[in-house]
Formats: structure tokens, sequence, C-alpha cells
């Protein structure tokens, strides 16, 4: 049973949610041979103030 835990900076539209969903979903069904109906996936949305790369704020300014 595939679990996919996307953290992502900021927000994605429900649309955005669905399509990323389906490809990953569709890939893991190609490459892996997972069947659809056992492919889980969640989507952590962290605020930009929340998030830091190269010690850098994303949400600063």
């Amino acid at each position: 049973m595939p679990y996919v835990n996307l953290k992502i900076a900021g927000s994605l539209t429900p649309e955005q949610k669905a399509k990323i969903a389906e490809e990953i979903t569709d890939t893991l069904e190609r490459i892996a041979h997972k069947p659809k109906a056992y492919t889980y996936i969640t989507f952590d949305e962290v605020k930009a103030e929340n998030w830091a790369i190269a010690g850098e704020l994303l949400g600063k300014g």
C-alpha cells in the first residue's frame, strides 16, 4: 500500500491537488504495479513563514 505525503510551501487549489494525486497514482500504478485503490496521498501545506531554505524564511518580507 503506497502512502505519499507531499509537503509544499504555500497552498494548492483543489484542482491542483486532484491533478497531482492523479499523476502520482498513475505513476505508481505504471511503474511499481500498485493498484490505484491502494494508493494514499496526503497534502501538507506549510505556510511560507514556517518554511526556510538556506537559512532564510520563504515568507520573509
